[in-house]
């Protein structure tokens, strides 16, 4: 792969004088799509957890984005008659029953360039946007979006109308990341590099982003996000909606509160049960 990092690196390095000479366009869509197809079979990703912490792959978001610069609208479509406009670059996945990916009829769309493994499940309508990964055993419920470059770990639930926010650019800025077997109730929504620990459960309409701290009344602590680190939620925390009281001000006066997510426990026996059911729909 460290030749592939390096073409796109250098064409991505050309911006828009990429498109100027042939010969460097017609290089550039030979290099891009040999990145399309190893991002969708999984064998690059937008980021990866290692040693512990996750880390951004830079060059693989500038790949992306130099798909958009070389691409040109055009007219696609499929046996069903259905069309659309889009970037001849990132044309609609076509899956077949080797892939493995169960994707129930009724409105969903996968986009070349997003990683779903074998065994994943799409409930109709859902989408799943260019640089995603999506691992194995997750469902991907009705009306929810997973996000450019949103990296969805194993076994994860994302409920229905849950919005997983993309972060393409900046190209160096961490994606929303949701990790192994977490539950992502209906209507969340998790944006600007979220990270959702191992075995979390967010209760339904939970919101997540660098602004809203997250308040742990079982340890006594506040998260945050910082300059250096995304706002994570620590692994088995059972998160639900809650407010906090503003203590100056007219709001003070007016008796306002605002929005928060809280940590009300750690995930136990009695919360694994709860989401056993899940199961039946894999």
């Amino acid at each position: 792969m460290q030749e592939l990092k390096a073409n796109i690196e250098r064409l991505f390095a050309l911006g828009a004088d990429v498109k100027g000479a042939k010969r460097d366009l017609a290089e550039a869509h030979r290099v891009f799509t040999a990145f399309r197809h190893a991002l969708s079979q999984g064998k690059i990703r937008a980021a990866e957890k290692v040693d512990g912490r996750w880390r951004t792959n830079v060059w693989v978001k500038q790949g992306i984005l130099l798909g958009f610069m070389i691409g040109e609208l055009t007219e696609m479509g499929d046996a069903r008659g259905l069309t659309f406009v889009d970037k001849d670059t990132f044309p609609a996945r076509h899956l077949r029953v080797r892939d493995g990916v169960r994707v129930v009829p009724g409105g969903s769309a996968i986009r070349a360039g997003a990683y779903v493994a074998p065994s994943v499940i799409c409930m109709p309508p859902m989408y799943i946007n260019v640089g995603a990964y999506v691992d194995a055993g997750t469902l991907v419920d009705s009306h929810a979006l997973v996000g450019s470059c949103a990296q969805i770990g194993k076994r994860v639930h994302l409920s229905a109308g849950a919005q997983i926010g993309g972060v393409l650019e900046p190209v160096n800025a961490t994606p929303v990341i949701v990790e192994d077997e977490a539950l992502v109730g209906g209507n969340c929504g998790i944006y600007e590099g979220a990270v959702v620990g191992a075995r979390a459960v967010l209760g339904a309409g939970v919101i997540l982003t660098r602004s809203t701290p997250i308040y742990d009344a079982v340890r006594g602590e506040i998260y945050r996000a910082s300059a250096e680190q995304p706002l994570t939620v620590p692994e088995d925390a059972v998160v639900v909606p809650g407010a906090r009281a503003v203590k100056q001000g007219k709001a003070a006066e007016w008796g306002l509160s605002l929005y928060t997510p809280v940590i009300v426990k750690y995930r136990d026996q009695k919360t694994a049960r709860g989401v056993e059911l899940e199961d039946l729909l894999r």
